[in-house]
């Protein structure tokens, strides 16, 4: 009879904390915040709160990137757009800097992910800097965007990449569309 109420009790803790863990996972995946109205543009907020007052262009981002060496840090606020999204979970996106360049940006500390049919355009805050990127992690990222096996193999040597923290995203909502 102990063994029973034992092992009944063991039973019960095991699915309470299964139930806890599954719903904390789940809440990280999309932690919109209330909307923030800029203007005529409603805003969803992702991260640490932030205001869309004092935004750099990606153009500006993109020269401050021409003078930076790796593992110097810049903070600031940009603005841009979508390029892709993690289709895995949303733990990172990329942002397109023009001229066929590219940002990366990482959520803080994976304390937020992005909606993963995000698109459009976006406010973050944060620290950018440049780093070299291993072919391990190239091939990792190219496989979360759906890459093909072929395109995967096809990556042999690390690249500089532009990289961004991000603490805080604000993301536009696109009403009707």
């Amino acid at each position: 009879m102990r063994y029973l109420k034992f092992n009944l009790m063991k039973n019960t803790v095991y699915i309470f904390l299964l139930t806890i863990s599954l719903h904390s996972c789940k809440q990280k995946i999309h932690q919109g915040q209330q909307p923030v109205k800029v203007g005529s543009t409603v805003y969803e907020s992702y991260g640490a709160t932030l205001d869309a007052q004092s935004v750099r262009s990606m153009g500006d981002l993109a020269t401050s990137f021409l003078t930076m060496k790796i593992a110097d840090t810049l903070f600031t606020k940009v603005q841009g757009t979508i390029k892709e999204v993690c289709s895995n979970k949303g733990c990172w996106m990329t942002l397109d800097m023009g001229s066929d360049k590219e940002v990366m940006v990482r959520f803080k500390d994976y304390g937020f992910f992005m909606p993963l049919d995000a698109k459009g355009t976006v406010i973050i805050n944060g620290y950018a800097t440049i780093s070299e990127t291993s072919v391990e992690d190239l091939k990792h990222y190219a496989k979360d965007a759906g890459a093909s096996e072929l395109e995967i193999e096809a990556i042999v040597s690390p690249e500089l990449t532009y990289i961004f923290e991000a603490d805080g995203v604000l993301l536009a909502q696109h009403f009707g569309l």
